[in-house]
């Protein structure tokens, strides 16, 4: 009984720090329905009632047993939310497997280095009726058209559905392609013709598109791109290259509007607003030199939001300023990680599906770890002492302001790693110092050069702003591209598996929201987390949708063999799960133990007693029982009884495949064995007539 009132008094003493664990069960209900192999009932959506009727009424009693309750009560929230969501969405289509002709009302418009890119609403493909799904075309980029959001356009294309997973454990393309109402995608193969104005359009999509092309207009090059995804959100333009710098440099979250975007669209708003009020005197006597201002950026940063195409780190960043607003007017606390977490909440009712990317974990990682580190940290700090001369104020602030630059991007950068190893399989090791230069740059330079040019862009007097921001976007590539350059900027690692990353997160959030030194366990917790990224072993074989890129595992070598057409995505996607920088060609003949190759077939053997046949040709007439799976791009004759068979056949059929060669035998993992049957993942193909052939993937 000691224990249990030791235990009970413990997490009495929490307070409020428990209420932000509410929206974590809710993030983790969410979690809980992508988990399963098979859709739930959708009876289990009404359980989330009860729970919280059930927490309300204990919180009249016992704040603690109302706390568990409601732990509860948030997870079957999260699963509710995240089932209607996936339950709601139009179905699946299936384009034609020829190319056609294809018509629908653009949506929206993205500029890429070469050509457009253009989004379709209500599009028909041949004599079938109106997609309920949005269809993507990418443009010949000698296409002179030049379509606006609400033109209808019409296009000889080749359309495919959304991508399978490079392999088992990927990235899903067709799950984000359900929730997002992406239906298919492709590539031109003639000129678009265009009918103005026939359609509705998304909200801002005319504007943004204007927008964009005005900026790349009048800043060209790389700088221009770069500006443009700043204004609109759009990171189509950027040049491979360049996007790789800045990925490579820690900078790449300068290219997703997000919380330090939309603060400085805010606070220039406020600081603007304010010193209006207090330059009119009757005003500055009349007026809360707070309130108005503070909702005036607010507005702001709601119309900022709308232009970018409210992507999650807007949501996000949108929802904690709404809250700091209301906190500042009402006298409360601004920042705290209640705040936050009433903004996780928000986005993952509105999009449960974003808890699996990138964009979500790592903002609001980033988020949290700053909030904790400024209560942490902010004691520590030292106050002035009496009264101080000008020279000594304008020192200590500028050393708090490197100060705070500094923590800023080593608790931003630690906080986010364990969620970039995990998704890209790289670390950036001196983000730190491109950090420093490129965010003074963007919150000084840069965004507020942007909002003179879009508040002056109606009356066509925006060159000059425009202008300024494209020297600010050089400055900030050119810091990319130096840092890019340093050695080992950017180095290949394993990526952390999805269940040591559940680990590496719940240390997280043990340390960051925790009260008391029992927080220190998060650290040892994030530590194992982090260490499943070595402890887990990788697939010794991986083999791709179409049998054209296998990667083969030989102790700290990986071999490539990539047929004709084999893509280059899927060859870097590989890359990434083996957490190599590259892979050596399968040789024709030779050893390099445990991997034996002949000009007919290799034999990988890891462990004694175990080992896979790559075989080149796909006779298989004579090679049965050399090995306990037989791989090959080509569809394998005679099948072998005695050995699980992996050829193009299997992975038309079941999607790609992940082999793991172990002394109590092979492990063969395909990607719809591992996705289960979901709402987004396609049925069985459908044998195709004799002699029809299957067109080219299309090029995203």
């Amino acid at each position: 009984m000691a224990a249990v009132r030791l235990l009970a008094g413990g997490f009495e003493r929490q307070g409020e720090a428990l209420a932000p664990w509410l929206a974590v069960a809710l993030g983790a209900g969410v979690l809980l329905y992508f988990a399963g192999s098979t859709e739930p009932d959708p009876a289990w959506r009404w359980l989330a009632p009860p729970l919280i009727l059930a927490a309300l009424l204990a919180a009249r009693r016992h704040a603690l047993a109302a706390w568990a309750i409601g732990l509860a009560a948030a997870a079957a929230l999260g699963f509710a939310a995240a089932s209607w969501h996936a339950g709601r969405a139009p179905p699946a289509i299936e384009p034609p497997r020829t190319a056609g002709m294809v018509s629908g009302v653009v949506q929206a418009v993205e500029l890429l280095p070469e050509g457009r890119r253009i989004t379709l609403g209500g599009a028909r493909a041949g004599e079938e009726g109106p997609y309920p799904r949005l269809v993507r075309v990418r443009l010949r980029a000698d296409d002179p058209a030049r379509p606006q959001p609400g033109d209808r356009l019409t296009v000889r294309a080749l359309l495919r559905a959304p991508s399978a997973p490079t392999h088992p454990g990927a990235w899903d393309f067709q799950r984000a392609a359900w929730f997002s109402g992406l239906g298919a995608s492709g590539f031109a193969l003639g000129p678009a013709s265009i009918m103005p104005g026939s359609g509705p359009a998304p909200p801002f999509a005319a504007t943004r598109a204007a927008i964009e092309a005005r900026v790349t207009a009048l800043i060209p090059g790389p700088a221009g791109a770069i500006a443009a995804a700043l204004l609109t959100g759009g990171q189509g333009a950027i040049p491979p290259p360049d996007l790789a710098a800045m990925r490579d440099s820690g900078l790449a979250h300068l290219l997703s509007v997000s919380g330090l975007h939309i603060a400085i669209v805010m606070g220039v708003s406020f600081g603007l607003l304010r010193f209006i009020i207090a330059c009119v005197p009757a005003l500055a006597l009349r007026s809360d030199g707070r309130l108005w201002p503070s909702l005036g950026g607010l507005v702001a940063g709601g119309a900022y939001m709308l232009l970018t195409g409210l992507q999650v780190p807007m949501l996000r960043s949108f929802a904690m300023a709404a809250l700091v607003t209301l906190g500042l007017m009402l006298g409360r606390r601004a920042l705290s990680p209640r705040v936050l977490a009433v903004a996780a909440a928000v986005v993952l009712l509105v999009q449960p599906d974003a808890v699996l990317g990138p964009s979500f974990q790592m903002s609001f990682a980033a988020v949290l770890a700053l909030i904790a580190g400024y209560e942490a940290l902010h004691p520590l700090l030292p106050a002035p002492r009496g009264r101080q001369g000008v020279l000594a104020t304008l020192a200590r602030r500028a050393a708090l302001v490197l100060l705070g630059l500094v923590l800023t991007s080593l608790l931003a950068g630690a906080a986010t790693m364990p969620f970039g190893l995990h998704h890209f399989g790289r670390a950036q090791l001196y983000g730190m110092a491109a950090n420093a230069v490129a965010v003074p740059l963007t919150s000084l330079l840069v965004m507020p050069a942007g909002m003179l040019a879009l508040a002056l862009m109606p009356l066509g007097l925006d060159a000059w702003p425009l202008a300024v921001m494209g020297w600010g976007c050089e400055a900030v590539l050119a810091v990319a591209r130096l840092v890019a350059a340093w050695p080992g900027a950017a180095l290949p690692m394993r990526p952390i598996p999805a269940g040591g990353l559940l680990v590496a997160s719940f240390g997280f959030l043990l340390l960051c929201l925790w009260r008391g030194r029992w927080r220190l366990l998060g650290v040892p917790v994030m530590a194992a987390g982090l260490a499943a990224g070595v402890m887990v072993r990788p697939p010794d074989i991986l083999i791709s949708a179409d049998a054209r890129v296998i990667m083969l595992r030989a102790g700290e070598e990986v071999f490539l063999l990539r047929g004709p057409g084999g893509s280059a995505f899927v060859r870097d996607a590989f890359l990434r799960a083996f957490g190599v920088p590259g892979a050596i060609a399968l040789p024709t003949a030779g050893e390099v133990p445990p991997l034996t190759c002949t000009a007919e077939a290799c034999r990988l053997a890891p462990d004694p007693g175990v080992a896979a046949l790559l075989i080149r040709s796909g006779a298989t007439a004579g090679r049965c029982g050399e090995a306990a799976v037989l791989v090959s791009p080509e569809p394998l004759r005679p099948r072998c009884h005695d050995a699980v068979s992996v050829d193009r056949f299997s992975v038309w059929r079941e999607g790609p495949h992940a082999i793991w060669l172990r002394p109590e035998g092979a492990v063969v993992l395909s990607d719809r064995a591992h996705r289960g049957d979901r709402p987004w993942v396609p049925g069985p193909p459908a044998p195709r007539s004799r002699g029809e052939a299957l067109p080219p993937a299309p090029v995203e």
